[in-house]
């Protein structure tokens, strides 16, 4: 039986693009309500919820644990370069997280 949380949260960007694997200092931490089993195998999915800014934001999820994730804004990067500057105002991101 999976277990599974949902939530929503206002992100943005006031950063470039991130195309450096492992660097999380622009990302944002989120804690899951309440901490899936120890041992879990986590998985997180993630959409943009609103329509506020007139460029498409990615989001780039990292280090998904029983504790919760990273995410990150991420205006899209192709063959390793930013096709925008990377700024993003508020979105509403909806996310949830389950047991696999």
């Amino acid at each position: 039986m999976s277990l599974i949380q949902t939530g929503a949260l206002k992100l943005n960007s006031r950063n470039a693009s991130e195309t450096t694997p492992g660097d999380l200092s622009t990302f944002t931490e989120v804690t899951f309500p309440t901490p899936f089993p120890r041992g879990s195998d986590v998985i997180v999915t993630a959409n943009v919820q609103t329509f506020n800014g007139p460029h498409t934001p990615g989001l780039r999820i990292a280090n998904v644990t029983e504790a919760g994730f990273f995410i990150r804004m991420n205006e899209l990067v192709a063959l390793g370069k930013p096709l925008s500057d990377g700024v993003h105002v508020e979105e509403t991101i909806g996310w949830i997280a389950a047991t696999v």
